[in-house]
């Protein structure tokens, strides 16, 4: 089992696979859950978003979006665990083009329940290729928007959205990401709500938005993203958070890590 610079085991592998069958079987038995959780308050954040612009099909952008989870939670009206249900048991019967046909028909059935355009921002490609395929997102950047500016073409898919939100890619990508979606976004500026482990502390990336004209808050609580996999995980974060001036003590300490959610609104 390997280790980031941070203590957490790497996960990596399980975005590069062709569907989402090793994501659930790999952070399923771990209850990864933040989707779950955030699933409602993107859905409110939404409604502010139209309410207030007056925008009735927002275009939103999911920087770590991987296969789509938050797009598919939302529009399919679904929790995590269907989510989960769709890639295990009888899915190890079935190819990758049967798995897309079962995925498109369940998303017909359920019908679009949420009036929003979905944009995947990621470096796992396969991934993307996956949510786009089964129609859970609706256009995708293949990019890493910390090494490089966006191309023009990445910059048209861009033009134009409405809400920026994340959960749990954060602190792996930063400031540097934000401003480039921003800048491509255009001249009115998006709404963002991005839920972000403990350890990744965020007035760096509140000030770097400041500056910007955003006006960042933090909404009340915490919220679980899952179980450490094992001691040696939980101790190394152990270690991480107390060195970030973080006190785990009722939270990490007990065995799972946790986020925060941050919403950033222009100030207009």
């Amino acid at each position: 089992m390997q280790f980031d610079a941070t203590g957490k085991i790497t996960l990596d592998h399980i975005y590069t696979q062709p569907d989402p069958r090793d994501f659930a079987r790999t952070l399923r038995p771990l209850d990864y859950r933040i989707p779950q959780l955030a699933k409602p308050y993107f859905a409110k954040f939404l409604d502010e978003y139209r309410a207030t612009r007056r925008v009735p099909v927002p275009t939103v952008v999911d920087v770590g979006s991987s296969y789509g989870v938050n797009a598919a939670l939302l529009r399919a009206d679904a929790t995590l665990d269907e989510f989960y249900a769709r890639y295990t048991g009888d899915a190890d019967q079935l190819d990758r083009e049967r798995l897309l046909a079962r995925d498109r028909d369940w998303l017909r059935a359920r019908g679009d329940r949420c009036e929003a355009r979905f944009i995947g921002l990621d470096t796992a490609g396969p991934a993307l290729d996956y949510a786009l395929a089964a129609g859970y997102l609706d256009a995708a950047v293949h990019a890493d928007f910390e090494s490089r500016e966006p191309d023009a073409r990445q910059r048209d898919v861009l033009r134009g959205a409405d809400l920026v939100i994340s959960t749990g890619c954060l602190g792996y990508v930063g400031e540097r990401t934000l401003h480039r979606v921003v800048d491509a976004a255009g001249p009115r500026r998006p709404w963002m709500a991005h839920f972000v482990l403990r350890m990744f502390p965020f007035d760096a990336i509140a000030a770097g938005l400041a500056e910007l004209g955003y006006r960042t808050t933090r909404v009340d609580g915490v919220f679980e993203q899952r179980r450490f996999a094992n001691p040696q995980e939980q101790q190394q974060m152990l270690a991480t958070l107390t060195a970030a001036g973080v006190d785990p003590t009722g939270l990490e300490a007990d065995g799972r890590l946790y986020a925060e959610l941050h919403l950033s609104r222009p100030h207009d």
